[in-house]
């Protein structure tokens, strides 16, 4: 299905990393009354970011949300793919099938490093942000947030994946699930994540999901939406609204 998502008002930079060795294309929404002065905001950050990807719909819905008074304001940066397959993956996978096409280097590693070392700091010299902020993303994406979560929990007050693609490396990830998540911080984190009717997508979410009400941890404050009605290419923007509100809502 195409799209013809209008493209909001934005600003574009060029950052020049060392961890993924090539120049990276970041798009950068500011809320309305940013340009007044004054009041910071929590940034979103998103994979998939570019111009032609993910990144109008998601910055008009926030735009709809703000407008409506059911989240709080916040900047979304989004970043633009180059070789998705390597960014947004972990660890060689055991399955021969899934090799096809997509580098096995942990690409997901070094981009994590981008994002957190480079981007992040980037943002805040530059943008009036609180300490607050977070990460969506769908598919490869969203694989790349549920690992982020779970590898590295203290990076985002807040993540949101739809459709994680769970089943990267034998569901690596869902079968270590609850050792990774001792290291959670003891300081209050949001999890949100759906999955559609997509066979080897949601018998890993339910998984997850099921991982998670048995690890009750205090912490964490999670929400699984299952979306049976949905398949893997609709379930972004089915969910988005729902997703936001519950994470950023007023």
């Amino acid at each position: 299905m195409v799209y013809n998502d209008p493209v909001p008002v934005h600003k574009s930079i060029a950052i020049d990393s060392r961890f993924v060795g090539e120049e990276r294309i970041i798009n950068i929404w500011t809320p309305p009354g940013y340009e007044d002065g004054g009041a910071a905001f929590p940034v979103l950050y998103m994979p998939d970011g570019g111009v032609g990807e993910d990144f109008p719909h998601i910055a008009n819905t926030l735009a709809e949300l703000i407008k409506s008074n059911e989240i709080e304001p916040v900047i979304l940066v989004g970043i633009e793919n180059t070789e998705r397959g390597r960014d947004l993956t972990g660890a060689s996978t055991v399955v021969a099938h899934e090799k096809y096409g997509i580098p096995m280097t942990d690409g997901a590693k070094n981009f994590r490093s981008f994002i957190l070392e480079e981007l992040v700091p980037e943002i805040e010299r530059s943008y009036r942000t609180t300490d607050k902020n977070g990460i969506i993303g769908e598919s490869l994406a969203g694989l790349f947030v549920v690992e982020t979560f779970l590898l590295q929990p203290g990076a985002f007050d807040f993540y949101i994946a739809m459709d994680p693609s769970l089943w990267w490396n034998d569901n690596f990830l869902v079968k270590n699930a609850a050792a990774y998540l001792t290291e959670v911080p003891d300081s209050s984190r949001k999890l949100w994540f759906a999955g559609s009717n997509t066979t080897d997508i949601f018998e890993y979410t339910r998984q997850l999901a099921e991982v998670l009400q048995r690890e009750e941890l205090k912490s964490l404050d999670w929400t699984y939406a299952d979306e049976p009605n949905e398949k893997h290419h609709t379930i972004f923007r089915a969910t988005k609204k729902k997703a936001l509100i519950w994470t950023l809502g007023r």
